[in-house]
């Protein structure tokens, strides 16, 4: 891995944490991502499932956490089943974890080979009265891949139809909702990569660069500084692909004139940044550029004072709505009328600001968090309103990582990076 060794007092409190709200006599048991072919004898790059990682900080593929609370014997309470490395393995692949090397990970002291997966579990099964089963029931997931968990799944009913069953998921949405001081502190490190990212760029953009150069500048200053890479596909934006929300062919000529919407983000060691700014590709903001700039910033401001232990999801979204209409109306954009009129499922500034203003932000980009469930501290969210007019040929968005705190306003994890008008113009002309 490219990331500094990681305190493994993280993987053992998220350990303990996580059995503490099992049943008696449950067990858990999490996979590794697959490696995903493409074709012939090609593959993705391997990408760890984030709850194995969450809970170990094994980092490797063909990997199986088995965690029994109550099992009669010590070792059979947290075990880690590895793929058995060798000579030819090192050689072709390079190292994997020994079972000395994955303690020293992990904190877990029970390591076996994969082979003695299932001999080992039909003896814990034997003990155990419930299996806990890791499903995907986040809010936006949409997988048609059959995965290594799910096949899992499928295996172990068949072969233990007698035993009950309980998921895995509920208890992690809210475990890996609150972050630990060293999930923040990785946190602050990716956001510090996405920084020096956004300082290059604001170097290096001038009229005639193209989107995909940008992509080129920002991928060279995350791997140079222990990243794997950009946290999610990148959109670099130039013009009207901004009005794209999810525009990421990055394929443009950048123009003299033009707004340059850049929505990326570093990881490091599995976590995500999430930044999202708006430059003038001239250096210079228009006077109307620079108004809506500046509406939406303000926007980006005051939503970030709510977002406080107890607020509520719903409820935080509709007075984000009620700012965002206010500075709409003073951009003439909508009109007294438009308001008046609007319908209430789709509010009059929807039109110009149709997306949400914050999500969960952590070991995915749209990180595990139960929406109906007040905020607490320590959950760190984005915070991302944006306006977007097709017929003016640009759209606006600006967006900071921000940790909840016991008391007071949010820390923003991305305080050091430019975000004012007259900062970012001062910087790509100097």
């Amino acid at each position: 891995m490219k990331y500094l060794p990681i305190n493994r007092e993280l993987f053992i409190k998220n350990r303990r944490n996580f059995m503490a709200q099992m049943k008696p006599n449950g067990v858990a048991v999490f996979n590794s991502n697959d490696i995903y072919p493409v074709s012939a004898d090609s593959t993705l790059p391997f990408a760890q499932h984030r709850d194995i990682f969450y809970l170990s900080g094994v980092d490797q593929e063909e990997s199986i956490l088995l965690l029994f609370p109550n099992a009669p014997y010590e070792h059979l309470k947290e075990i880690l089943f590895l793929r058995e490395t060798n000579e030819h393995i090192a050689v072709w692949e390079g190292e994997k974890l020994t079972k000395e090397r994955a303690f020293e990970v992990s904190g877990i002291k029970s390591v076996y080979w994969l082979q003695d997966f299932h001999k080992v579990l039909k003896e814990v099964m034997m003990y155990a009265d419930t299996m806990y089963i890791n499903t995907n029931e986040h809010y936006r997931s949409s997988v048609e891949t059959e995965t290594r968990e799910d096949r899992f799944i499928k295996w172990w009913k068949e072969n233990y139809p007698a035993h009950k069953v309980e998921k895995s998921n509920p208890i992690l949405q809210r475990l890996r909702s609150v972050k630990d001081q060293i999930e923040i502190d990785l946190m602050q490190t990716a956001c510090n990569i996405t920084e020096k990212g956004i300082r290059r760029i604001l170097k290096f953009v001038k009229p005639g660069v193209t989107e995909y150069e940008i992509e080129a500048e920002f991928a060279h200053e995350f791997l140079r500084n222990r990243s794997k890479g950009f946290a999610y596909t990148p959109i670099i934006a130039s013009g009207n692909n901004a009005n794209v929300l999810h525009y990421i062919e990055n394929n443009q000529v950048c123009n003299a004139g033009d707004l340059l919407l850049l929505d990326v983000g570093a990881e490091y060691a599995n976590y995500s940044s999430d930044l999202s700014r708006t430059i003038p590709v001239s250096g210079r903001f228009t006077d109307r550029q620079r108004a809506v700039y500046n509406a939406v910033l303000n926007v980006k401001n005051e939503a970030t004072k709510m977002l406080v232990p107890g607020a509520l999801w719903k409820q935080y979204h509709v007075e984000v709505g009620k700012i965002m209409t206010s500075e709409l109306l003073g951009l003439g954009l909508i009109d007294k009328a438009d308001v008046q009129n609007e319908n209430p499922d789709w509010p009059a500034y929807k039109k110009y600001f149709m997306h949400g203003t914050s999500h969960h932000l952590g070991l995915d980009t749209h990180d595990y968090g139960l929406l109906h469930e007040p905020m607490q501290a320590n959950m760190v969210f984005t915070v991302e309103p944006g306006i977007y007019i097709p017929a003016e040929g640009f759209g606006i968005r600006l967006e900071d990582d921000v940790v909840i705190q016991p008391n007071g306003e949010p820390f923003n994890l991305m305080k050091n990076i430019p975000i004012e008008a007259d900062e970012i113009e001062s910087l790509m002309n100097s």
